[in-house]
């Protein structure tokens, strides 16, 4: 179940009401008239079915709720109420399969924007790779895989392709062009002084390496296995299943990829570096392609539940297509009564 608190003018908010009583996934709705402040209005609390979170955001959309107050949205852990229960009963699909556009687009606005902690989580994890490479240490490179911050905003790309967000779309290419090659540049600056102060190997190659020699040699199965992580990637932040992202972060060498370039150019060993600069682009483009067809598919089901939801509203108030320019403001009401 979701729960949401929503801000509405005065003049909206019978429009809101009559359409969430008409919706058979809402329940627990509560209309406290004129207790809001900045900005000045109604509160409406109302608990919905997670299945059909969507298609009732976008009726409030329809009423450009979101324009002139807001609408906040809370997951509820757990409920004890057979009502509640009946309701999630009477949505269809499943509470765990549900799809919340809304929440995606959240999620990936923010995680898709560059900014310090990104930048500095995309070093940290660069780093901790490098050691990992010249240590060959598996558990050092897989934890690296862990810190990297890089999937938010290949998945906001995608979300971007799909929805049709160019603005989105420039805010994660962004990202991803600042992100990567400064986790380079601080690794190869990294691996020098490590070589300066003489802690790491006088020499260094792929060949001898097996974790360097496996990422400097991108094939079909490294494309495979980021393909499948990009649709597993995606499937948990539709679906809010976060452990889930735990894997598809282990599963992708794009950090590793990194790392190696800079490790390679350090060492100038020019022919790994290209090779792994390889294994980056194939990892980033899996993901993309991945993402987006897993997405495409999502919002194609979405739409037929839309469309679905439609048909059977069919008492839905014609107010809903009304756009708030042709409703009387609060305002206009005090001055014609």
């Amino acid at each position: 179940m979701l729960h949401l608190r929503v801000v509405v003018p005065e003049e909206l908010a019978d429009d809101v009401l009559e359409l969430l009583q008409q919706e058979p996934a809402a329940c627990n709705l509560i209309h406290m008239p004129g207790v809001a402040r900045k900005p000045d209005g109604d509160v409406i609390l109302v608990d919905l079915a997670r299945e059909d979170a969507s298609v009732v955001l976008a009726d409030r959309r329809e009423l450009e709720v979101h324009r002139h107050g807001s609408i906040a949205v809370e997951q509820v852990d757990f409920q004890i109420s057979e009502h509640m229960e009946r309701v999630i009963d009477i949505a269809p699909g499943s509470p765990a399969d549900a799809v919340v556009w809304e929440e995606v687009e959240a999620r990936t606005s923010e995680s898709a924007e560059l900014n310090w902690s990104f930048v500095l989580f995309m070093v940290l994890a660069g780093l901790i790779a490098s050691v990992g490479i010249l240590l060959d240490s598996p558990i050092l490179v897989v934890g690296a895989m862990v810190v990297g911050p890089e999937f938010g905003p290949i998945a906001g790309f995608a979300v971007a392709i799909v929805e049709r967000r160019p603005g989105l779309a420039l805010r994660s290419f962004g990202a991803l062009a600042v992100g990567f090659p400064v986790a380079i540049g601080a690794v190869t600056l990294a691996v020098l002084v490590f070589q300066w102060i003489d802690v790491s190997p006088e020499n260094f190659d792929a060949s001898s390496h097996a974790l360097s020699d496996s990422i400097a040699n991108p094939d079909f199965f490294a494309f495979f296995v980021a393909f499948c992580a990009g649709v597993a990637g995606v499937l948990s932040l539709t679906a809010a299943k976060s452990g889930a992202l735990i894997g598809v972060l282990i599963s992708v060498t794009t950090i590793p990829a990194a790392a190696n370039i800079g490790v390679a150019a350090a060492y100038g060993e020019w022919s790994d570096a290209a090779g792994s600069l390889g294994q980056l682009v194939v990892n980033i483009a899996a993901l993309l392609l991945a993402g987006t067809l897993t997405l495409a598919v999502s919002r194609g089901l979405y739409g037929r539940r839309r469309r679905r939801h439609e048909r059977m509203s069919p008492g839905r108030s014609p107010r809903a297509a009304v756009t708030a320019s042709e409703r009387p403001r609060s305002s206009d009401r005090r001055r014609h009564p």
